[in-house]
């Protein structure tokens, strides 16, 4: 949206509460009530669940030696812990003050947690100021007139985040806070966050096209709305802020696929949602960031990502499993008809979060609608055109596979790959992401085996696998959706780096019909013999055992792969990988190696799900 601050400037409201609220009495009638009202309660037990656990916990500073690890050793979770359980505390004492206003016990807590945040060094994560203002050790001596000053300061997702959270919790408990402690906050607001932002040059995070644009820039526009009086410095501020949304929005093709991962979406969708929300109440209305067609389409892409329950195609930097945040579905829907509501069950827990962010924990309360009967997920086939991502849902089967390029952010390399599943249970699986350390993010990406395409179910080609970057990508695809049955076609050949390989077409046949099935065809033409080619499959830790005309996978169902004994040879590797959260994860890598490669060569497989 190109706007100017001078525009936006005439369109500011002169509301002074909470933007949440029109006044304080709309504010506390709202809190009071949902105590007593039933559909409340599981959202609010698990809350006070939470609250009297921490009342039994001391809390618990960030010492010097956990802040440096991650520079002196390039390990990034012990300070995160203890940083997000920080925040933790904060949101659950800023709720049950709001709740519960006459427990001196939450108020208490509550001042003692924002005191201890804003005495904190940085609010930014340790992994991110390792290279920062913040990291500069020099020292001056040689006055007191030259001494050494900070004259910048870092802003990443969570010192932003902290910004926003701060601000909105003064603004709805001003009337409860301490004075001493409202000035303290206020303060370190500006000081760490919104003074930086207004003074420093642009930030790079400013004109990325991915989360960190949304989320940072959101949240700073976010505490701005809660603090800034002075309609032309915060109209400066939110002209700069919509410019960052409109980068994160070009981040997104037309069809609204989040490249990056579902909690990705969840994540930096839902911050541009946050901000978009304060904004239009600020504003009155006028000036509405949900009216374009791509905003609706990225709104409905939770609905196509989810395969069963809550399993979700977790391509790129992506758990396996997700949940709904009910309170951003419910505002969704009130604004796209077409948006789908997950069935409650879906719902994420209030200490899901491991980040512990303040935003979403608000607004699962906030926007929670308790007339919403959420229903399980359509089945539906989905093809995602521009990032060339297919999902089918043909309950109790789904397949997914994508093919895009290995440059798209929190990037795998892993064109042509596919997932395979049955009620829930995975056979073909995506890794997802691992933990994320120093390594992870640089020059040793692919050597993970959760990015590097060895670890997804692709070729490996004269021993080499795919390379990043964005002139590796799918070429020549194409998409046939019917009734009964599915066709997905792409040209593999140019996300590998081999001269001779000419082509690599891979199809993917989807049959829909009651003896559901995927056949999987690889057509391979080269202009020399190549040195070796191998077929490779990514499954769960399952038993297997040999049949005549393939191998049968089996968990709680069993999976039949058919392929041609003459042509190919079969090797089982047992492996693991570090996921995510730090443990570690077996996996199965089934390897078919053709035994006597040819210029051209076509290798099909059937998947076939049997009959225990």
């Amino acid at each position: 949206m190109d706007i100017q601050a001078d525009d936006i400037r005439k369109l500011l409201n002169n509301h002074t509460h909470s933007l949440l609220f029109s006044t304080k009495e709309e504010q506390d009638n709202w809190f009071t009530p949902i105590n007593k009202e039933p559909t409340f309660q599981p959202l609010l037990e698990e809350i006070r669940i939470e609250a009297n656990r921490l009342l039994r916990e001391p809390l618990e500073e960030i010492p010097f030696s956990t802040f440096v690890l991650y520079r002196d050793a390039g390990s990034r979770l012990e300070y995160e812990t203890v940083y997000f359980a920080k925040r933790r505390r904060l949101n659950t004492y800023a709720i049950m003050a709001l709740l519960e206003p006459d427990s001196s016990i939450f108020l208490t807590e509550l001042q003692n947690i924002i005191w201890s945040i804003c005495n904190e060094y940085t609010w930014c994560l340790s992994a991110h100021i390792k290279y920062s203002a913040e990291m500069d050790t020099y020292i001056e001596h040689s006055s007191l007139q030259g001494e050494h000053i900070q004259q910048e300061y870092t802003i990443d997702l969570f010192a932003a985040e902290t910004a926003f959270t701060l601000s909105e919790i003064y603004k709805l408990t001003e009337n409860m806070l301490d004075p001493l402690i409202q000035k303290r906050m206020v303060d370190e607001v500006f000081r760490r966050v919104l003074k930086p932002y207004y003074n420093q040059s642009p930030f790079e995070w400013e004109t990325a096209t991915h989360n960190w644009a949304s989320v940072c820039a959101g949240s700073i526009g976010s505490a701005a709305l809660n603090l800034i009086e002075d309609k032309e410095s915060l109209s400066i501020i939110l002209e700069r802020v919509i410019k960052s949304m409109d980068c994160y929005l070009a981040g997104f093709k037309d069809d609204g696929a989040c490249t990056e991962g579902y909690g990705y979406w969840q994540y930096g969708f839902g911050y541009y949602t946050y901000f978009a929300d304060l904004l239009y109440r600020k504003t009155e209305g006028s000036i509405n960031l949900f009216q374009s067609r791509k905003v609706h389409q990225i709104a409905l892409f939770q609905q196509k990502c989810f395969l069963h329950k809550n399993q979700v195609v977790n391509f790129s930097d992506s758990t396996q499993k997700g949940t709904v945040f009910l309170g951003l579905s419910h505002y969704l829907k009130k604004l796209y008809s077409d948006v789908e509501v997950p069935e409650s069950e879906l719902r994420a827990s209030y200490t899901e979060d491991h980040c512990s962010r303040w935003a979403p924990a608000l607004r699962n309360l906030l926007w929670f609608d308790h007339n919403e009967n959420g229903e399980p997920w359509r089945d539906q086939s989905y093809y995602l055109e521009e990032s060339q991502w297919f999902i089918s849902r043909n309950t109790p089967y789904v397949f997914a596979c994508k093919g895009g390029h290995n440059n798209e952010p929190h990037n795998h390399n892993d064109i042509g790959h596919f997932i395979l599943q049955v009620n829930g249970e995975t056979f073909l699986r995506d890794l997802g992401s691992g933990m994320y350390c120093d390594g992870y993010f640089g020059d040793e990406r692919y050597s993970f085996l959760c990015n590097g395409s060895q670890g997804h179910s692709v070729p490996i080609i004269n021993e080499q696998t795919q390379s990043g970057g964005s002139s590796h990508y799918a070429t020549n695809v194409d998409v046939s959706i019917r009734d009964d049955i599915d066709k997905i076609e792409m040209d593999l050949a140019k996300a590998y780096e081999i001269d001779s390989l000419q082509k690599l077409n891979r199809t993917f046949i989807w049959k829909k019909d009651k003896n559901q099935e995927l056949l999987l065809i690889d057509s391979y033409q080269f202009s020399e013999v190549p040195t070796s080619i191998v077929e490779r499959f990514i499954t769960p830790v399952l038993n297997i055992e040999e049949a005549n005309d393939g191998i049968i996978l089996e968990g709680e169902r069993r999976l039949k792969i058919t392929f041609d004994h003459h042509l190919l040879n079969f090797e089982i590797k047992k492996d693991e990988f570090i996921n995510h959260a730090g443990e570690d994860e077996p996996l199965l890598i089934i390897d078919f190696s053709v035994r006597e490669p040819r210029r051209e060569v076509v290798v099909d497989f059937g998947f076939i799900f049997i009959e225990s």
